[in-house]
């Protein structure tokens, strides 16, 4: 079959402290190898890529890319099926407005659906929008399959859609949700992403990456899964809680590939736990060194520090890699054994300390505002950010809590009646990463959201001084990349985020055209 894959467009909030950007959109490079493996003929129509500079007011926030009806006159008429992929709940107003207008202009069109936002309210997008079927958890596999009922439905081929684990799809009237499809084991099996249907060189040109920028990036999944339960986390209800690695030569035989197809030399692992398993994250720093390749990876997205020691802190430099972040969410241990955080104190510290003393640039992730959060537990974190910097943390992530779909902490909201699905509760993850907490976004049970607001900014006052004081060199090179738009810390990637921002309001303002 013929089918359209879309990567829409997504909201941006221009008043951000930190990025919820695009990114080469790695899950539906997976799903668009499978279809293609599977013998489908796959287009892909990418919003951002398209359209890098568009920027259009909407409200509060700004969308980015290609507009939903300039999406749907791109699509190839001859399309059997047509696919949408939707990371973020936030962007879901924009999606289903994009549905609605695909089905207006192809009413026989099968449209399916994927991704978290699909994943983590399959019901209310089925009731809201004109789809057909969602695919959830890992797609690889469920998709091939749904692929094949639609053939035969086409064919008016006897299939049971009941049978196909893990897709959402309507019975007349009624939406039925299939029981869950079991992880796939053999990642190993797993076809490489097809980014050879994206345009990569634009996603890297126009600074739209993930993690810091040290060159031609293309993301890499390493394993897949995460064996923890955190309350404030979608990932126990799409991936469950098990944990599979690849082999590490796959993984290092994929890097070397990327590297030799499209000169890349920068690797952002958007792994949710990578490093699981010491023996496993050695034996992948050996294979690098091995192979004797001069690239630059990084763990923008966070990972465990249990297994790091000073032998895999050495390893990981020796071998490239550049930017590692630790997410304990709180100073607080009370706060972190209520949102099941199993991470200690002492282990912490001694992965820092180790990837410190190796030349690793660390980043820690705090969140403030979990709906059981008390002054006190928010206090605790002046002192542990303090310790941060003194060990030598070059960068503190800080955002408010916001429920994500599916996890613990959404369910508990969704049963106390604090938390009722509208396009502005939505847009609550977006406004997370804002320089202020508003009132209405406010999940906290103890605190207002002033305090909140003020608590945050004392927390990187506690923070960034006391970490220049003690590495006052870092002044000069903040500066210096700013000047020179480089980057080699989560500072300096915001930085560079909000002068883009201020650059293209200010040629706004002067109606000097974009680009």
């Amino acid at each position: 079959m013929k089918a359209t894959l879309i990567h829409p467009p997504l909201f941006q909030n221009p008043r951000a402290l930190s990025a919820l950007g695009p990114a080469p959109p790695l899950g539906l490079a997976y799903i668009a190898a499978a279809l293609q493996k599977a013998g489908h003929d796959i287009t892909v129509i990418d919003a951002y890529s398209e359209a890098p500079e568009c920027l259009v007011k909407i409200g509060q926030v700004y969308r980015l890319g290609l507009s939903p009806e300039e999406i749907v006159e791109r699509i190839d008429p001859s399309s059997d099926v047509i696919g949408v992929t939707n990371m973020w709940s936030f962007s879901w107003p924009l999606v289903r407005s994009m549905l609605q207008i695909i089905r207006k202009k192809f009413p026989d069109v099968t449209i399916v659906c994927g991704g978290e936002h699909f994943n983590g309210l399959p019901e209310i997008s089925m009731e809201t929008a004109p789809i057909d079927y969602i695919v959830r958890g890992e797609g690889e596999e469920g998709v091939v399959e749904l692929f094949e009922a639609i053939e035969k439905k086409k064919k008016e081929v006897d299939c049971s859609l009941s049978e196909i684990p893990g897709i959402v799809w309507r019975d007349g009237h009624k939406v039925v949700v299939n029981s869950p499809r079991c992880r796939i084991k053999a990642v190993d099996d797993i076809a490489r992403p097809a980014w050879n249907l994206f345009d990569l060189r634009t996603y890297n040109t126009q600074g739209m990456k993930t993690g810091t920028d040290y060159g031609f990036m293309i993301p890499i999944l390493a394993t897949r899964g995460c064996p923890y339960a955190c309350t404030f986390c979608s990932s126990p209800g799409m991936w469950t809680q098990r944990w599979y690695p690849r082999t590490p030569k796959l993984v290092v035989d994929e890097i070397e590939h990327y590297i030799k197809t499209y000169t890349a030399n920068t690797f952002p692992f958007q792994d949710h736990t990578a490093i699981v398993k010491k023996d496993w994250i050695i034996n992948f720093c050996q294979e690098i060194l091995k192979r004797g390749l001069k690239i630059s990876w990084q763990f923008p997205s966070g990972t465990r520090c249990e297994a790091i020691d000073d032998e895999v802190a050495a390893l990981l430099g020796k071998s490239g890699c550049r930017a590692m972040c630790f997410a304990p969410e709180s100073g607080s241990e009370v706060t972190r054994q209520l949102i099941k955080k199993k991470m200690k104190r002492s282990s912490l510290f001694n992965a820092i300390d180790a990837s410190v003393r190796n030349g690793l640039s660390i980043t820690v992730y705090l969140v403030l505002g979990f709906p059981h959060d008390t002054d006190k537990m928010v206090r605790e974190n002046l002192k542990f950010v303090r310790q941060l910097a003194r060990r030598g943390v070059e960068d503190l992530g800080m955002d408010f809590f916001f429920p994500i779909p599916s996890s613990a902490l959404y369910n508990y909201l969704v049963r106390k009646g604090r938390l009722e699905i509208t396009d502005e509760t939505l847009l609550a993850p977006l406004m997370a990463t804002d320089w202020y907490l508003a009132e209405e976004r406010n999940y906290s049970e103890h605190i207002p959201a002033w305090r909140l607001t003020f608590y945050k900014y004392l927390i990187l006052l506690n923070f960034y001084p006391l970490a220049f004081l003690i590495h006052p060199s870092r002044i000069v090179r903040t500066v210096k990349n700013v000047v020179t738009h480089q980057e080699e810390s989560k500072l300096e990637v915001f930085l560079n985020t909000f002068l883009k921002y201020l650059t293209r309001k200010i040629k706004r303002m002067l109606g000097i055209k974009q680009g």
